[in-house]
């Protein structure tokens, strides 16, 4: 059946990946990028306008090569009113939280109150009773934090009507609040994606509450609270926030959820209790304030040297057949032919997109997002994503933003574009929208089966 297949794709669909083709030509693993090109302010906003007459409601961005900076939004904020975007809006970062869970923990490991290899039992030995305790001896917290545990997912059981071709889930918990303790008990309830440590990993949201966890443990405080007072201020963010109730202060865009035409007309999801994402989704923050979150990071300033070391300590991660990304303890990496490799991570919640990668001297940065989310089709038999024109519009802005002299490559090299070539479905890069429950899932068949 169609539907069955579409949700057997995107089943707890809620964070965005968006990642280079294996097969792109890359620099090695710390090496210095070629001198950065100057801005090209005419093109920057040419091919942002581009994403919103694709199909786009609305979409900003914020890009910086050293001191020369460009900021731009195109589109609409609410599309009944026709309230347009401006740039530098309030938005949900989805999994961009990762990185902050990861920088906190990493600042605990600097004080000697956590360390990396130890079990996560020694830490929160009640969220793994009776038979789950020799399994939480296996897991290190380096292992929540490069999603090597191999603990699945809680998504899908948060949102249990997506498993009957439903989006009713969606919106019959919009406003209720759900533990962390509880989010760890439906992924740890889940079948296991693989052995503890084994390679590739499997994205799991259920890793960085876990972590959220043991950041209270060893602190004694929120970790909402001390991420906000030693990651957040530390970093000197002005409109980054845990949100405290299901609004967003400031001004926003409406988000708009489509669930791959499940949701037809697309259906606003502004307003959404965000404990169901905890430590591993439910930051609030702007692209100028993550423009500035990375580079803060990367220079050092919010961890030690060594701490970065571990950060970009990658392991491959899978993303579907032949698929896989490079990724560290809350960070990934982003290699771009001719301009070399790219820190940050992606993000995505029902209806709100973001992506954030900075390159590895700090010198050029991009951070986006957009307001419409999963408003891509299957393809007849429902096994696979049809090309959006949308998808192609992003990679356009993201390769002029980081990366403009890929449009100088000669035919015989890779695509500029972030096509996954060797992904059946022959999805671009932006379109790699796999969710958090379905990380890791064979696209190929649209079973929703795990990878081991």
């Amino acid at each position: 059946m169609r539907m069955k297949r579409l949700v057997g794709t995107a089943l707890g669909t809620t964070l965005l990946l968006i990642t280079a083709a294996p097969t792109a030509v890359s620099a090695a693993p710390g090496a210095k990028a070629p001198a950065s090109t100057p801005l090209d302010r005419p093109a920057l906003r040419t091919t942002l306008d581009a994403v919103h007459q694709a199909g786009m409601y609305g979409v900003y961005s914020s890009v910086r090569d050293e001191g020369a900076r460009w900021t731009g939004a195109s589109g609409l904020a609410d599309v009944d009113t026709g309230r347009k975007v401006t740039p530098n809006m309030r938005q949900r970062v989805g999994s961009i939280s990762k990185t902050f869970t990861a920088v906190a923990i990493l600042q605990q490991v600097e004080r000697g109150r956590i360390s990396l290899d130890a079990p996560v039992t020694e830490y929160v030995p009640d969220l793994f009773p009776g038979a789950d305790r020799e399994r939480g001896d296996a897991i290190t917290v380096r292992m929540l934090l490069n999603h090597t545990s191999h603990i699945a997912d809680y998504v899908l059981p948060a949102f249990p009507s997506l498993n009957q071709d439903s989006t009713s889930s969606l919106d019959e918990h919009r406003f209720r609040s759900i533990s962390p303790e509880e989010l760890v008990r439906l992924g740890l309830a889940a079948p296991a994606t693989g052995s503890p440590g084994a390679q590739p990993g499997a994205y799991s949201n259920t890793n960085y509450v876990i972590a959220g966890l043991i950041l209270e443990k060893v602190t004694g405080r929120k970790a909402s609270t001390y991420i906000t007072r030693n990651v957040i201020d530390r970093a000197g963010l002005r409109d980054t926030t845990y949100p405290r109730t299901p609004y967003i202060k400031g001004p926003h865009p409406r988000m708009y959820e489509s669930f791959y035409g499940l949701i037809d007309p697309p259906r606003d999801y502004s307003v959404y209790d965000m404990s169901w994402a905890s430590t591993a989704g439910a930051i609030v923050s702007t692209t100028n304030d993550l423009n500035r979150f990375y580079r803060k990071l990367l220079a050092g300033d919010l961890v030690g040297e060594a701490s970065l070391a571990e950060m970009r300590r990658t392991v491959p991660l899978a993303l579907g057949p032949g698929a896989t990304l490079d990724y560290g303890l809350g960070i990934f990496a982003l290699d771009l032919p001719g301009c070399g490799r790219f820190w940050g991570h992606d993000g995505a919640v029902f209806g709100a997109g973001t992506f954030s990668f900075t390159s590895a001297d700090g010198d050029r940065q991009l951070s986006m997002g957009w307001n419409l989310m999963k408003y891509q089709r299957l393809n007849e038999d429902g096994t696979a994503l049809e090309p959006s024109p949308i998808d192609a519009a992003l990679n356009a802005h993201i390769v002029e933003a980081l990366c403009p002299t890929a449009d100088d490559m000669e035919p015989s090299e890779p695509s500029k574009s972030l096509t996954a070539k060797g992904d059946p479905g022959s999805r671009t890069a932006v379109e790699r929208i796999l969710p958090d429950g379905l990380r890791g899932v064979d696209l190929s068949t649209g079973s929703g089966k795990p990878l081991n």
